[in-house]
């Protein structure tokens, strides 16, 4: 691979008073392909990404590849506004996109007719795949996935994780998960554990 064509992570490291997160990591991960991030809890994985997102500084250390580059991201938590509504949720990041691209997109996953229902009122699979569809939606060079389809059930899961795989065909995306089926669904060719 070019380093042109790659994001580069050159010996980062990350603590947190006396916890060391991240000791020396360095990594090449191709643009354009999805790239799986795997290890055991409590080793970094979110660190990493947050750092990549530029939510935080290492503490030494250096990326490069990322100038430039539209971000978007799906968290852990839905981070959701409770009294908006899915569409409205959406379209605080996606600006551009109509309510009845929205609406489709909605119902691709199983969600439909809640799409002006408050988003407190939605469960938490609901909930999980509006988060989902907002970091989809967006314009976005790089995405990052944090444990995305956590709490979905299995035929939901599958769903979900087909659309997302389609929806960012082309793109250079992060998918931190624990479940290895999750990283072949979204075909993701690299694997960096640590």
């Amino acid at each position: 691979m070019r380093r042109g064509m790659a994001i580069i992570l050159d010996r980062l490291c990350k603590s947190y008073g006396e916890n060391l997160v991240l000791s020396n990591f360095s990594a090449l991960i191709p643009r354009g392909r999805t790239t799986c991030i795997m290890a055991p809890s409590g080793r970094g994985k979110t660190t990493l990404l947050r750092i990549l997102m530029g939510l935080e500084e290492p503490d030494s250390g250096a990326v490069s590849g990322l100038a430039g580059l539209r971000r978007s991201a799906v968290f852990q938590e839905d981070r959701l506004c409770e009294n908006l509504s899915p569409v409205a949720n959406i379209r605080l990041v996606c600006p551009h996109r109509e309510k009845r691209e929205i609406v489709a997109a909605m119902e691709s996953v199983g969600l439909k007719g809640c799409a002006s229902q408050p988003v407190r009122e939605l469960s938490g699979g609901m909930r999980r795949r509006v988060s989902i569809l907002r970091a989809l939606l967006a314009d976005y060079d790089i995405l990052f996935l944090d444990e995305p389809f956590k709490g979905l059930d299995t035929g939901t899961k599958a769903l979900v994780m087909e659309d997302a795989r389609r929806r960012s065909e082309g793109k250079t995306v992060l998918l931190v998960t624990h479940d290895p089926t999750e990283a072949d669904a979204l075909a993701a060719c690299e694997r960096i554990g640590f």
